[in-house]
């Protein structure tokens, strides 16, 4: 799994993407946000969640490198 801010669209709140696998090695990329709800614990929400593209999974492969 590999998870990147994404500056591009941070505007209003902070995103990040993440890219992995699920349980049967579908490649998949989600994109969301943490918000805090105190000091110690934070929740996640989804904005996107898909299959990898070809070109999404060659960009992983390459910063795993």
């Amino acid at each position: 799994m590999l998870s990147i801010f994404d500056t591009e669209h941070s505007r209003t709140e902070d995103r990040w993407i993440t890219i992995g696998k699920d349980k049967n090695d579908v490649p998949l990329v989600v994109i969301h946000t943490f918000r805090e709800n105190d000091a110690n614990n934070c929740r996640i929400r989804i904005i996107s969640a898909r299959r990898a593209t070809k070109k999404e999974i060659k960009r992983r492969i390459k910063t795993r490198n």
